[in-house]
């Protein structure tokens, strides 16, 4: 193993980990309301508590990325996530477990953010699919297992243990960071202040008012945030075209291939997503399936894609991202036109082929993706775009589970969706049948979201791929 090779051990464990918390929680909810003596309504922010932070904070601290040290942001990152992993599992209430949430959530941006720019820093741009290959394994398999594993540990020894499992693996690579992550590059630099309030306090009230949304519906609250939050965008933009030291450069956006593939994993996030948790509330809401076995139907796919990763990572080395994250899209949609066929009779088993197709094509959009993002991107700008990138698709994250939960409650009370959603709810007679029907629905409407996706996907045009060296010296001084 090289030592390149070696510094993807904790940038993989970073993303991973990252991904799992964003959703461990989900089959653990009922016990940890149970032991906490919480309702399921305020237990469901624990899980809304970390997305809203990762969708807010994780642009700024790739931006500190480039100004510090991105060795630094990234370590300290998963200094910080480890310990809000051991605080969230000591909590000895929902309220507390909710602030560690914050707390993890903000250590786990940190390492996302970062994750991206240290592989660019540290591979050349021809070697860089292979690398994000490996981190899609990370990114794209973990939120998905992370349902499985809460559901694992939570039934074999207690829901505590969905948190402190970080601790160990944390502890382990921080050292493996530690010992072969360089330094990078650092550039002289201030904080875009203006800048960063304009964009947080957008972010806030856009994601706040879809998560208030999520739990209770349309009220004057959310419309008025979510007008405040359009609002600020314009601000923001208006701030970072006259800024000196602009958080987001603007000339990072007059590359086409960067800003589609910016939009495409957004619209990949916001619609795939979106799927895994309608077809969970399929299972559970409409099949009577645990949590747990409703969760282990999908995992042969995602765990499928996450070999493949790497492969598809060296096609698009060789021949771009166009290509084969355009295709990853289609077979995406393929996938979602197969589960709009799910009956309430139909096999379960139907499922697991379905996903099969499904992590294929996930395999085969974040490597690509992800490399001509950061090929489209100066170097000093990496982290800001590793930010970008990762920021865009916690939105979509965020608004995919708004997605689900709202189209779902078309058809049924937004209580039992919520009880569906975290495996205590269980539909018969008449509401089935309207339930599967919104489950239709929300299907139609993720295809037409990843289908706009793909289609950026297309029309974003060729990256610059030539060989050449990385832009600082590889390894610490540590290594050798």
């Amino acid at each position: 193993m090289s030592e390149n090779d070696l510094i993807l051990i904790p940038v993989l464990a970073g993303v991973m980990m990252g991904a799992i918390d964003s959703t461990i929680v989900v089959l653990a909810l009922p016990t940890i309301s149970d032991s906490l003596r919480a309702p399921l309504s305020l237990s469901i922010w624990i899980i809304l508590a970390y997305l809203l932070t990762a969708a807010v904070t994780t642009t700024q601290f790739g931006r500190l990325g480039d100004m510090k040290s991105r060795k630094a942001i990234f370590n300290s990152g998963m200094i910080i996530f480890t310990a809000g992993s051991f605080l969230c599992g000591i909590s000895p209430n929902i309220e507390s477990l909710m602030a560690f949430r914050f707390v993890q959530a903000a250590g786990g941006s940190m390492m996302q953010a970062n994750s991206g720019s240290i592989i660019a820093d540290n591979f050349p741009p021809n070697l860089r699919g292979r690398a994000y290959g490996y981190t899609s394994v990370g990114w794209n398999s973990g939120a998905t297992l992370g349902i499985v594993l809460g559901g694992i540990i939570t039934t074999l020894i207690g829901w505590r243990y969905i948190f402190y499992i970080n601790v160990p693996i944390g502890i382990i690579s921080f050292y493996f960071a530690m010992k072969y992550i360089g330094k990078g590059e650092s550039h002289m630099a201030h904080l875009d202040i203006p800048g960063v309030a304009a964009l947080s306090a957008a972010l806030i009230s856009i994601s706040y008012a879809a998560t208030d949304f999520t739990s209770h519906g349309i009220d004057r609250l959310n419309e008025a945030l979510l007008i405040a939050g359009a609002i600020l965008i314009i601000v923001f933009v208006l701030i970072e075209r006259s800024s000196k030291e602009a958080l987001l450069p603007i000339n990072m956006f007059r590359n086409r291939v960067f800003n589609f593939s910016i939009m495409a994993s957004f619209l990949q996030s916001l619609g795939f997503l979106a799927v895994t948790f309608i077809i969970i509330m399929y299972l559970q809401g409409l099949r009577g399936l645990t949590p747990l076995d409703s969760s282990l139907l999908l995992v042969p796919g995602y765990v499928l894609g996450g070999f493949t990763g790497p492969i598809f990572g060296r096609l698009s080395d060789r021949i771009g991202a166009r290509i084969p994250a355009t295709l990853g899209m289609l077979m995406m949609a393929v996938a979602v036109l197969l589960y709009m066929r799910l009956t309430l009779t139909t096999s379960i088993y139907y499922v697991i082929p379905i996903s099969i197709i499904s992590g294929l094509g996930s395999s085969m959009f974040f490597p690509a993706n992800n490399s001509a993002v950061m090929a489209s991107s100066p170097v000093k700008t990496y982290g800001a775009a590793s930010g970008l990138l990762r920021t865009m698709a916690n939105i979509g994250m965020l608004g995919s589970f708004v997605l689900a939960i709202t189209v779902s409650t078309l058809s049924i009370p937004r209580y039992i969706a919520f009880e569906v959603f975290a495996g205590v709810g269980h539909l018969v007679g008449g509401v089935s049948a309207s339930f599967l029907s919104g489950i239709h629905t929300a299907l139609a409407v993720s295809l037409g979201i990843i289908l706009i996706g793909a289609l950026f996907s297309f029309i974003r045009g060729k990256e610059e791929r030539s060989r050449g060296s990385v832009t600082i010296q590889k390894g610490s001084e540590n290594a050798k």
